[in-house]
């Protein structure tokens, strides 16, 4: 209840970051939620602060906290083994850190391998980061056919950073629990 009753009168500051990295008893990455959720977890007895930010206290009339940046649960949560990383334009830039598979300038696009209509599939092994440029010029022939060769080999990323959503855009608390996740 105090818990609850605090989260809500909090007020955060504009443009201040407000995410909270959760990692599983065993200190593998789970998720990334608002500091309030994080609080609501630590004031609950459900989760302990590992990392924090005391420049930035979080304060409410029932008291002041000190800014989570990193929680860990007090128990285990078991997670699923077959959980499969989902496609997505964003994931697919992301594996190939924005670089294109053909000529490694910054890529804005993603591009199927094995053209669409010639029956490739929207899979992690068929898609790749790819400049506008390549992209245009590539149409709907395959990289043999243009005489390319691809500069990395497409493949499903793993990894439980891959499973957890908000990981793109880490903070620096955050650094060396992503680490050993990667």
């Amino acid at each position: 209840m105090v818990a609850d009753r605090a989260s809500k009168s909090v007020m955060e500051s504009p443009g201040v970051s407000s995410r909270t990295l959760v990692l599983n008893a065993g200190y593998e990455p789970l998720s990334v939620v608002s500091f309030r959720r994080a609080l609501v977890l630590v004031m609950n007895g459900r989760a302990i602060i590992v990392e924090k930010d005391p420049s930035r206290p979080v304060r409410s009339v029932d008291g002041s906290w000190e800014r989570p940046s990193v929680i860990v649960l007090t128990r285990y949560v078991k997670m699923p083994h077959n959980r499969t990383i989902p496609v997505s334009r964003r994931g697919v830039l992301r594996r190939d850190a924005h670089r294109c598979a053909y000529c490694a300038k910054t890529a804005s696009t993603i591009d199927h391998v094995l053209p669409r209509s010639r029956g490739g599939q929207d899979d992690w092994d068929n898609l790749v980061a790819c400049c506008l440029a390549c992209n245009n010029l590539k149409s709907n022939r395959t990289p043999q056919e243009m005489g390319w060769r691809l500069l990395i080999v497409p493949k499903t990323p793993y990894g439980s950073a891959w499973l957890v959503r908000g990981i793109e855009r880490p903070q620096v608390h955050w650094e060396g629990y992503l680490a050993a996740a990667a």
